[in-house]
């Protein structure tokens, strides 16, 4: 007859998983890694559209390197989780939910973690989430 009481040395699967913004911040990261490749890139890659007019006055000139990283990472990751939600409702035919239009519109507003770990909280809801 097996012990029904719980070892110290086994390891608690719910403890060990790791939370949604966990999830997104690893997404984030490399997103950011695959940023610094095509910034540290040899040869430009083909370019698909022109690119828009450079702006001196633009957000650009007045954030440091990092927070552009930062937000080119943030907005690949929203990408992504687009590219999934659009692909989700081609195949199910279900309408647009409120609360994921409404945490991205407030991701494009506010551009921060927060924001976006309420996108992917939206589609983790609807199972949409493979990671």
């Amino acid at each position: 007859m097996s012990d029904p009481t719980p070892r110290s040395n086994e390891a608690d699967p719910v403890a060990d998983s790791p939370t949604l913004t966990d999830r997104v911040l690893e997404r984030v990261r490399v997103a950011a890694a695959a940023v610094d490749r095509r910034a540290n890139a040899t040869r430009p890659r083909a370019a698909r559209r022109r690119p828009a007019p450079h702006d001196p006055l633009a957000a650009s000139v007045t954030r440091t390197p990092e927070q552009i990283r930062t937000l080119r990472s943030l907005r690949h990751v929203f990408s992504d989780l687009g590219d999934s939600y659009r692909a989700y409702l081609r195949s199910t035919g279900a309408p647009v939910s409120p609360d994921v239009r409404d945490s991205a519109y407030r991701f494009r507003r506010e551009l921060d973690l927060t924001s976006l770990v309420a996108v992917a909280a939206g589609l983790d809801e609807l199972h949409i989430l493979t990671w």
